[in-house]
């Protein structure tokens, strides 16, 4: 504190950090440049309370940040520059919105007289993330003034609760300096010995507070409608809860008072549970591709818990039988993209009070669901187990069974995770899943596995090659990674989605606008940064890759498979798997 008393930014910036730490900041991640220099400075004096991580590139900061936040379910803090070094932050500004991850961004800027007038590295960054931040400000310029740092504290822990209340999400701060930047002394004496004589840092920071802001919990009695119903399904959607078997314990107890099916999409932990679920449904987007066999599950009610899956089949029929809906979720967002006879409940599952119902109720529909997924779940066992070929569907079915008790596993967006809802077997492994689905992009994709995986149980990624590709920055990140993540790489030269959309008949553009073949040696990559690189040749080999996992360090292990191949494999399967279901 006497190093930070004879500098006024350094004053800002040790009652800012201090706070943070009195609040429970843990890790702030830091990017290089000049204007932040009294925060950099602050932050890497709290070493080893908070854990200050520096990130040479702003997006890759911003994602790493953002996979903290993920695994912690707490804010991580992002320090950056001024100029367009926050503008990078944009993109996980918006997944952390609309994947409701607390992030506290803190942009240095130059000050007022300084802006407008060409004074170089400087652009507006007032509301820089437009709408995105759950709240935003600029902060008075530094000054040693006792109410201006206690309007300083107040303000940063409205922010920290800002970040995860109502909704998690990311709060804007912008904070001017002016020169001197690094901690040279700029205060004179008179006004060092004011200072002294009225900061007492203990009853300064007495008010602090350490609160937990999740929302209040209230326990929520089951309607009599849903008691009523015979014909009602529960689908457990896309979820990352802090506290998974808690959760899939809540939605096992829901669907057995009921006796109602529980279709489980691939990113809700309820598939690595199954244990606990006996009426669990993994294949409906398979089984409502028998159209006949789909019409005859019509539902009158369903509950939908935290977000829809991701399945366009069952988006599409719950769009086609409007049944009555009611969606269980604690945020404050509107989760409902079918604009349906819906009712937003803002609880969380666990706040339901269940009970075991002692009334007779109809059995037929809740045995269909099952029956139906016995045998395409078989189907597609069956199938798959008598594939050799390294083709890129296998890849989810196979990890499903084979990783470690409670591995940390993030998905990428595009074919992977839709290969997960199609084939995600159920298992009892706890596999703790982890993606991007807010804003659905591949951005920052390597750079989030990393925040995850940093100081957890050793992780895997699934991703394809342009997801990769998009974020190879990420690695620059591998000397202040503490832990181990293995990449399983399907490498297929190209966007495999779009191979499945109309677009890909269509030749030209398509190779080179749509699928975008990288042509990439994944290996002399992989040298460039020091991280192992491995040639999946089989299957087997793969399962002896995943179990038992390494303690350090990043892995890359390509599966290389051929797009065409794979997108004309799925056209001619994924309808087959229910085709031979009794009607």
């Amino acid at each position: 504190m006497q190093i930070a008393l004879r500098n006024v930014n350094q004053v800002w910036a040790y009652i800012l950090t201090q706070t943070l730490k009195r609040l429970g900041l843990t890790c702030a991640v830091i990017c290089p440049g000049s204007r932040s220099t009294a925060l950099t400075v602050a932050f890497a004096q709290l070493v080893p309370d908070i854990e200050a991580i520096s990130i040479l590139d702003e997006r890759s900061a911003a994602f790493f940040a953002l996979g903290q936040g993920k695994a912690t379910g707490r804010p991580v803090v992002l320090v950056c520059t001024s100029g367009t070094a926050g503008a990078n932050f944009y993109p996980a500004v918006i997944e952390a919105k609309e994947s409701r991850v607390p992030l506290l961004i803190l942009t240095a800027d130059r000050p007022q007289e300084l802006r407008e007038c060409h004074s170089g590295q400087t652009i507006d960054q007032v509301r820089l993330y437009g709408n995105y931040p759950n709240w935003q400000a600029e902060l008075a310029l530094p000054s040693l003034d006792m109410g201006i740092l206690a309007y300083l504290r107040q303000t940063i822990i409205y922010s920290w609760e800002r970040c995860q209340a109502p909704t998690g999400g990311a709060v804007h701060l912008n904070i001017p300096f002016r020169d001197p930047l690094a901690p040279i002394p700029d205060v004179n004496e008179a006004s060092l010995q004011l200072l002294l004589s009225q900061f007492q840092p203990e009853e300064f920071f007495a008010g602090v507070p350490i609160t937990d802001y999740r929302l209040p919990i209230t326990d929520y009695r089951l309607p009599k409608e849903w008691k009523d119903c015979k014909r009602g399904l529960i689908i457990a959607g896309v979820a990352q809860p802090q506290r998974p078997q808690e959760y899939c314990s809540a939605i096992a107890k829901l669907s057995q008072s009921l006796n109602w099916p529980v279709l489980a999409e691939g990113l809700s932990p309820v598939r690595n549970y199954a244990e606990l679920n006996p009426y669990l449904i993994s294949t409906y987007d398979l089984i409502l591709r028998n159209q006949q066999f789909a019409k005859q599950l019509t539902p009158e009610m369903v509950i939908q818990i935290g977000e829809m899956p991701t399945s366009k089949e069952l988006r599409t029929w719950i769009n086609a039988t409007q049944p009555r809906r009611w969606i269980i979720d604690n945020s404050d967002q509107n989760l409902d993209p079918l604009h349906g006879r819906t009712t937003h409940l803002r609880i969380s599952v666990e706040n339901l009070e269940t009970e075991k119902l002692e009334i007779t109720r109809n059995w037929e529909y809740l045995q269909k669901w099952c029956d139906a997924e016995t045998k395409v779940r078989k189907n597609i066992d069956d199938t798959f187990e008598n594939i050799d070929k390294l083709i890129e569907c296998k890849a989810a079915w196979l990890i499903s069974q084979n990783l470690p008790p409670e591995t940390p596993l993030f998905i990428s967006n595009s074919m992977p995770v839709r290969d997960v809802e199609f084939f995600w077997k159920p298992n009892n492994l706890k596999v703790k899943s982890y993606f991007n689905r807010g804003a659905n992009g591949i951005d920052g994709t390597l750079s989030t596995a990393l925040g995850i995986a940093h100081r957890q149980q050793s992780s895997v990624m699934l991703t394809g090659d342009l997801a990769l590709l998009h974020d190879t920055n990420g690695f620059l990140i591998r000397n202040k990674f503490v832990g181990h993540l293995t990449i399983i790489l399907i490498n297929n030269n190209g966007g495999g989605i779009f191979e499945m959309l109309p677009i890909a008949n269509f030749e030209p553009p398509f190779e080179e606008f749509f699928a975008t073949p990288q042509d990439i040696d994944f290996a002399l990559l992989c040298a460039t940064y020091n991280v192992q690189h491995e040639l999946i040749i089989s299957w087997e080999h793969l399962q002896e890759r995943l179990n038992p996992l390494p303690k350090t360090g990043i892995r890359v292990l390509e599966i290389r498979t051929n797009r065409k191949l794979d997108a004309k494999w799925r056209k001619e399967n994924l309808g087959n798997f229910s085709v031979d279901i009794v009607i």
